[in-house]
Parts: structure tokens; C-alpha cells; sequence
């Protein structure tokens, strides 16, 4: 068999090694055209076709695989701590005035020091908009 048949399959090793510390699906097209190339060139093809029989199958390949990439890749992690309370709803329990920098809620039965844009008033129900520090940044439910 011919120098460049191992060669191709040595380097079908590489992108599959490379692709098993990449879960994008990328690299596998790059293994199957590799493997093509080498049966390229182990039937006696030229230089120049396998080639062609690499980048072809690899090209035509990458884009068939995203929707199974996609399906494959694990979805970016859960908000936890203080991000998951963003778009959460609470319970006005000390009087929120911007003006003295005062105000408390509940929000899922914990209690947070809170801010927002306008005087909210104990009772009236609030959406966690974004988490600064140690306080919550809220606008008033309708």
C-alpha cells in the first residue's frame, strides 16, 4: 500500500482524537473524509483527487451535521444562585422609595434589600429584573 493511504488514515486518527475533546462534529467530517481520501488513494488515485475526495465529502458533510451537532451539544447550564432569581416574582414587604435607597422583598422565601425606578408600596407584587451585589433591581407587576 502507498505511503499517503497511511498517511490519510494517520491523520483521520488525529481529527478523531481532536474531535472526541470537541463535541462540535467538525472534526468528524474532517475523519470521514479522511478515511475517503485514503480509499482514494489505496484504489490508485492521483494527488489531486484525493484531495478533492477530502475537502468534497468534508464540505458536504459539515453542514448535513449541524442539526445533529446541535441535538448533540449540551445546552448552556442552568442559571443557580443569585442568576436564577432574574424574571422571578416576589412580595413587596418594606416600602421601595429610590429617593432614601430603601426597600425589602421576597422573592421564593428569601428576603433581599431592593431598588427600583419608581416608589413601589408594601403588598404590590414585583419582577426581578437584574441582581446587583447583594440588592435587586425590580419593576412593580401589573
Amino acid at each position: 500500500m502507498p505511503t499517503i493511504f497511511w498517511l490519510w488514515l494517520a491523520a483521520a486518527v488525529i481529527f478523531l482524537i481532536i474531535e472526541i475533546g470537541t463535541p462540535s462534529l467538525v472534526f468528524a467530517c474532517f475523519v470521514v473524509g479522511s478515511i475517503g481520501a485514503a480509499v482514494t488513494s489505496w484504489l490508485g488515485g492521483s494527488y489531486l483527487i484525493q484531495l478533492a475526495v477530502f475537502a468534497g465529502i468534508s464540505i458536504i458533510l459539515i453542514p448535513a451535521t449541524r442539526p445533529l451537532a446541535r441535538k448533540v451539544t449540551k445546552p448552556s447550564p442552568q442559571p443557580t444562585n443569585v442568576d436564577a432569581m432574574i424574571g422571578k416574582s416576589g412580595v413587596v414587604l418594606e416600602k421601595i422609595d429610590p429617593g432614601t435607597d430603601s426597600g425589602q422583598v421576597r422573592v421564593e422565601g428569601q428576603v433581599w434589600r431592593a431598588k427600583a425606578n419608581e416608589i413601589i408600596n408594601e403588598g404590590a407584587k414585583i419582577k426581578v429584573l437584574s441582581v446587583i451585589g447583594a440588592r435587586l433591581n425590580v419593576v412593580k407587576e401589573d
